[in-house]
């Protein structure tokens, strides 16, 4: 699910066209597939994701075959609970946290409605 994500990807900017590589990924342990490290490595996006401990065992028992440590930024990640806490708040639409529509482009349009929706409640609540 992550890869076909990155693909539709876009981050915009103050003018031109949206870039399609961020400068970061943030991720929780989920995250640090082999394959998915792979994919941020050969496009130069660096990857803020812990290693869980049972790959570090695997990449321990394999001695020096098994590769240098996973670098984090653990300052960087720390910054993951803002959207944490932006899922939280998304999951509280009863439609969105049960996964209700059947079609993904539903689904997809509620998620967006929703931020709007927050978006729009951020900017009237600033004085």
């Amino acid at each position: 699910m992550f890869l076909p994500l990155m693909n539709l990807l876009r981050v915009g900017r103050m003018r031109g066209r949206p870039r399609t590589r961020p400068d970061r990924v943030r991720g929780d342990k989920a995250y640090s597939s082999r394959a998915i490290r792979t994919h941020l490595r050969s496009r130069g996006i660096k990857a803020v994701i812990p290693e869980p401990d049972d790959q570090k065992g695997h990449r321990k028992r394999r001695g020096s075959r098994g590769g240098r440590p996973v670098s984090l930024d653990a300052c960087d990640y720390k910054n993951r609970s803002i959207i944490e806490r932006r899922f939280c708040h998304t999951k509280q639409w009863r439609g969105l946290a049960t996964r209700y529509d059947k079609h993904a482009l539903n689904y997809r349009a509620a998620v967006v409605l929703n931020g709007v929706i927050a978006w729009s409640k951020e900017l009237s609540d600033t004085p």
